[in-house]
């Protein structure tokens, strides 16, 4: 499938925008693979591994003994992960230019996989995740960030405009066939394949914009505006409206933000 298809791009801006995004979770991202017993000598699957920035930490816990499988079909995104993995010696990256839900996953009895905002994208994300389970090994853990309630993401006071573009980008999504609420339906997928599921665990912040947690969406915002713009999906006059109110709402002393609401699942084969 071509970049485009992509529903968030696969620019330069977005690739920067995920290495910060990653920045954010990276201390939610590893402490979750440590309850999960991701360690030294595991074999992981990365499962939509993106620019590779957590396939990198992965890395770092499996350690040279190990392996990290990284999927992913941007060819874009691959360069970036494999510069990053040939920069830093890291032989135990192994990168696959694959479809994740069109494709076999080329890796058998693993560890664990690892998944964050992937599924959400998928047109069969069922279909996909059954092939993920089967890749692991009896025993093996399944690792996941996604989004369970996408529209918690508002600004207090309420910004009309704000909420608008959430609604598009929610429509966005749901039109090139993902589902942003998708953490609603795995644990029972889950349930139903012979998992055990070990840990439930939401994540929401509320921040003001001196948080840097404030940056991650924000930084979506921006970019995503263009995205929106690029689609015909909104015009350039909405586009205007939306920041000028963010501009606005965002100076005004004691304005916060609810981001958008992920559950952390860990399941065990």
């Amino acid at each position: 499938m071509a970049e485009r298809d992509y529903v968030l791009g696969t620019h330069d801006d977005e690739i920067y925008r995920l290495g910060f995004q990653h920045r954010v979770w990276r201390p939610r991202a590893l402490d979750a693979w440590a309850r999960a017993r991701i360690g030294d000598g595991c074999k992981v699957i990365d499962f939509g591994a993106g620019p590779g920035f957590a396939t990198m930490d992965l890395a770092e816990m499996v350690g040279p003994n190990g392996q990290v499988h990284a999927l992913e079909r941007s060819r874009r995104f691959l360069d970036t992960l494999e510069a990053q993995a040939k920069a830093r010696g890291f032989s135990q990256v192994k990168a696959h230019e694959i479809d994740v839900v069109a494709d076999a996953i080329p890796v058998q009895n693993a560890d664990a996989a690892w998944a964050r905002w992937i599924f959400a994208f998928l047109p069969k994300p069922k279909d996909a995740l059954k092939k993920l389970v089967d890749a692991l090994r009896p025993g093996g853990a399944l690792v996941f960030h996604e989004y369970i309630d996408y529209e918690t993401w508002k600004l207090a006071p309420p910004a009309p405009n704000f909420e608008k573009f959430v609604d598009e980008v929610s429509a966005n999504w749901r039109a090139s066939g993902g589902e942003p609420d998708i953490a609603r339906h795995l644990p029972a997928w889950l349930t139903e394949m012979g998992l055990k599921i070990e840990s439930l665990k939401p994540y929401v912040d509320v921040v003001s914009k001196d948080d840097n947690v404030w940056r991650w969406p924000i930084g979506f915002f921006d970019i995503h505006i263009d995205r929106l713009l690029e689609l015909n999906r909104i015009t350039a006059q909405i586009a205007k409206d939306m920041r000028d109110e963010f501009a606005r709402v965002s100076q005004q002393p004691g304005t916060l933000m609810v981001t958008p609401l992920v559950l952390e699942i860990i399941a065990r084969k």
